[in-house]
């Protein structure tokens, strides 16, 4: 076995391990009942990192949190050649520095000349830091805020491919994570901090702003009436191709005949809609319809994860046409990561909590074996890991 993927293992072991800490206090009763266990289950939950008053748990917490980020941030801050757009990108800092036209959004420009105008030339490393510094950042505080069982969203997110992916698509990841933290504001009602947040975003990569509909529309307690509208949407996908090709391409003229313009899907992602469907779909009823709060939060979170799902499993069954179908796909299958220990937490029977829990870790172990093992091909190349500190 190549021994820098030996990196990645022991990073998301010691992530998992240091996640599954938080929140250690309580148990779970033999009928799903928390148990002085403290969830992030409220819709507005206390930031571990805000709190003016803290318990030793709390502070505990607090350090274990600290210490995930630090480790995440510090791989992907100290890489060196990771990913197949390293170099590519190294190359677009220098043409951003010359102010020559580079295909990106004005605010990645804006940060990168902000960054260079404080470094020596072709100091491209502390650029590749910051980014990787926001991007791990969000994803963490978007855990600490929405997860009700954080260590196992930290093993999601690790096993789903999620962070390690972060260390080659620069600027997709970063909005991928700011996007996973906006779905709060769209949660509470918040929505004019969620579309701000959302443009903001756009900024550095303008595909985010198709979130926008996306988590609104999921955010709607659909009627079964209702139904009928994503089967004239899957219909006018299949009837309209073209339509939405020019739309697409007017946005991003340059991937029409591209290399990404083959009309693949991916079918491991239909494989892991399919599957979270399944079982939301075995606990809609008892848990997601109608919750165990009294006020409708909980339940309008689980729904809203449920919609996502099932427009993702739309988009890859239905939109192959899109170019990099995944791009918008991993905006709505992200929320597994949240969605999956919410359900697990809240299934009364111990043995079915159990069940699930194991087979969702052994599916997801199973993909990030494949996973790793795709690391290595040409078109994406984050293994080997190198860094600049043990080159």
């Amino acid at each position: 076995m190549e021994i820098s993927i030996s990196v990645y293992l022991l990073l998301t072991v010691l992530v998992t391990a240091l996640g599954m800490l938080v929140l250690r206090g309580g148990t779970l009763t033999d009928d799903g009942s928390a148990e002085n266990l403290q969830l992030h289950s409220e819709m507005q939950p206390r930031r571990l990192l805000d709190l003016p008053a803290v318990t030793r748990q709390q502070a505990w917490n607090k350090a274990l949190i600290l210490m995930v980020f630090i480790l995440l941030f510090g791989v992907s801050a100290c890489r060196i050649a990771v990913g197949n757009d390293y170099w590519v990108y190294r190359a677009d800092f220098l043409l951003i520095e010359q102010d020559r036209h580079v295909a990106f959004e004005p605010g990645f420009i804006f940060v990168v000349k902000a960054l260079q105008a404080v470094l020596n030339h072709d100091q491209y490393l502390p650029i590749f830091a910051f980014f990787a510094f926001f991007t791990v950042l969000f994803f963490v505080r978007a855990l600490e805020d929405q997860s009700e069982w954080f260590g196992y969203s930290v093993f999601l997110l690790m096993t789903a491919g999620y962070y390690f992916s972060s260390l080659n698509s620069v600027r997709y990841y970063l909005v991928l994570a700011i996007a996973l933290y906006s779905m709060k504001y769209v949660l509470e009602g918040r929505y004019l901090h969620f579309i701000l947040l959302i443009c903001m975003a756009a900024l550095f990569h303008k595909s985010v702003l198709v979130v926008i509909p996306l988590y609104l529309l999921a955010n709607v307690k659909w009627k079964r009436i209702h139904l009928i509208l994503p089967v004239i949407f899957c219909v006018s996908l299949v009837a309209l191709p073209g339509v939405y090709r020019r739309i697409i391409f007017t946005f991003y003229p340059y991937y029409e005949g591209s290399m990404f313009d083959t009309g693949a899907t991916s079918l491991t992602n239909i494989a892991k809609g399919i599957a979270v469907l399944i079982m939301g779909l075995i606990y809609y009823r008892s848990i997601i319809a109608e919750g165990e709060d009294t006020d409708g939060k909980t339940s309008a979170k689980l729904r809203f994860y449920f919609n996502c799902n099932f427009f993702a499993l739309l988009l890859y069954v239905f939109a192959s046409f899109i170019p990099e179908i995944s791009r918008i796909g991993y905006y709505l299958n992200i929320t597994h990561i949240l969605f999956l220990p919410a359900l697990i937490v809240r299934i009364k029977e111990k043995k079915q909590r159990i069940f699930w829990t194991c087979a969702i870790t052994l599916a997801f172990l199973a993909y990030f074996a494949l996973f790793l093992k795709s690391a290595y091909s040409v078109d994406v190349r984050i293994l080997p890991y190198r860094n600049w500190i043990f080159q």
